[in-house]
């Protein structure tokens, strides 16, 4: 068994889209017209072309439980999933100097740095670096 795709609710595909490869850098790899609008809109890591995909996924629009979910998250502060990268400090400049706005700047936790910032589509959004 192998993780191939996961999933992001957002609330704006468009949006969405725009904000994960123009400012996190991500590539879209799938974008297929699904009924009522929608799509199968997908993307995958520069580092890691083959690797899992995410799914940009427009539950909260169709689904209340996922939105009150969703909702629930990014109230609380709490991240809906996280990436890794090599360097937090340096990921946080870059994307602060994008207009990315972070609820919680680079932080040491233990073996791990961590920083996290509003996607801009509900969600909150934790980047780690091991140390």
């Amino acid at each position: 068994m192998k993780v191939t795709v996961i999933s992001i609710p957002v609330r704006d595909q468009e949006k969405a889209l725009k904000f994960y490869t123009e400012k996190l850098g991500f590539i879209k790899k799938l974008d297929m017209p699904l009924e009522g609008g929608n799509r199968w809109l997908t993307l995958v890591s520069q580092e890691a072309q083959e690797g899992p995909e995410i799914l940009l996924e427009p539950a909260p629009n169709h689904f209340e439980p996922s939105k009150v979910y969703q909702d629930a998250l990014l109230a609380a502060g709490i991240p809906y999933t996280q990436f890794d990268v090599d360097n937090v400090q340096s990921e946080y400049d870059r994307l602060t100097k994008l207009g990315v706005e972070f609820s919680m700047k680079p932080t040491e936790m233990g073996t791990a740095k961590v920083a996290v910032f509003n996607d801009t589509c509900g969600n909150n959004i934790q980047i780690v670096e091991i140390l």
